[in-house]
């Protein structure tokens, strides 16, 4: 049999204790031989917090979802199938799907650890902001473009009467 990444549903928030007990619970019987490998792609985020602090934080990719690599027969479907939290395999007619390599590559990629962290706030575009650091500190202006990958902002401020954009970093503005 070939081993291969199949895909199970649990409950969401359940994933880290549907991984913890399916190794467990294949340990214990032996099966170690048929299922290899268990995997929750994650990803790092930066969250901006209030004054500016920066929090990083490992996200689920895909919450509500477990990759387990293994050979799939009656035993090991029931092994992975009746572990508490888990409510199924994906596929299609209660039939498991494999994935395919470049699936699993896609979503691994997705959740590589060495790629740089994104970065989230609570800012949105078109959202009204106070500059709060910097040159322009206590200037007031309107959100025009996010850039989440680089943690930065445009931002439009009404500078002797013309509007001008300014790029600034997320921790140099607060929410009005």
């Amino acid at each position: 049999m070939a081993k291969k990444w199949y895909v199970l549903h649990t409950y969401s928030g359940y994933e880290n204790k549907v991984k913890q007990d399916l190794e467990h619970r294949v340990e214990t019987m032996g099966l170690e031989d048929k299922v290899f490998e268990i995997q929750i792609p994650t990803e790092r985020v930066t969250d901006i917090k209030e004054g500016g602090r920066r929090v990083t934080t490992d996200k689920k990719v895909f919450p509500g979802y477990v990759l387990v690599r293994m050979d799939l027969d009656d035993q090991s479907w029931s092994v992975v199938r009746h572990t508490p939290g888990v409510t199924g395999f994906v596929g299609a007619a209660g039939k498991p799907s494999a994935l395919t390599r470049e699936e699993y590559q896609r979503i691994m990629r997705k959740s590589d650890s060495e790629s740089k962290p994104k970065t989230s706030s609570n800012l949105e575009v078109g959202m009204s902001v106070k500059v709060t650091n910097g040159p322009l500190v206590d200037f007031d202006g309107t959100i025009s473009e996010l850039m989440t990958d680089t943690g930065r902002v445009k931002v439009l401020v009404s500078i002797f009467g013309r509007e001008t954009s300014v790029d600034l970093s997320f921790d140099q503005v607060s929410r009005l």
